[in-house]
């Protein structure tokens, strides 16, 4: 069995192979990046089961259209983990908006002590809050920690998104995180 291509040169080299029908190639791209994209999808869907059949229908996609894939605009890596991405938010929004409800049966009546309009004012004084400390800090800041944290995409896909190198994304982001804890402990 030959060796799994690791590296962004070698990724590279297996997609004309997969455009040219190649599933050696594809088996190859399979386990170099599997995990990843797992990841990628269930974080976004949360749900195991789900995940793997959108990771399935990746692959599927890239078989399908590993001809358009062109190395001069993104990495492999990139590309495929944008299918992954794309994919999974396709499914999370083909739910429907009931796809988080419980079922009325499973639901629990809640009595005044337990919600009351004193925690209801309370989260949103919260959400005010974080609002108004990501807004002191810098635009840079602000879009990796919003796109970090409440779109999924991590901190890899982040850093070859916005062509900087991993350690100085994750700085920036560490260095947001620790203003912002100031700020809201104030």
């Amino acid at each position: 069995m030959p060796p799994v291509a690791t590296s962004t040169d070698s990724l590279a080299a297996l997609m004309p192979r997969i455009a040219d029908g190649d599933r050696e190639a594809l088996r190859q791209l399979y386990e170099a990046t599997s995990s990843k994209l797992f990841g990628v999808c269930l974080r976004i869907l949360a749900d195991r089961e789900e995940s793997e059949d959108v990771l399935q229908e990746v692959y599927v996609t890239i078989w399908r259209r590993a001809d358009r894939f062109d190395a001069a605009r993104a990495s492999v890596m990139t590309w495929i983990a944008t299918i992954a991405r794309n994919r999974a938010i396709d499914r999370l929004r083909a739910r429907g908006p009931m796809a988080r409800a419980e079922p009325v049966e499973e639901l629990e009546i809640a009595d005044e002590s337990q919600v009351g309009a004193e925690a209801l004012l309370s989260a949103a004084d919260d959400r005010a809050r974080l609002a108004a400390c990501l807004g002191e800090l810098d635009e840079r800041t602000q879009t990796v920690i919003r796109t970090a944290f409440f779109e999924g995409v991590t901190y890899d896909a982040l850093a070859r998104r916005m062509e900087t190198p991993l350690g100085t994304v994750k700085s920036w982001i560490r260095r947001g995180l620790a203003k912002l804890r100031g700020c809201l402990e104030q």
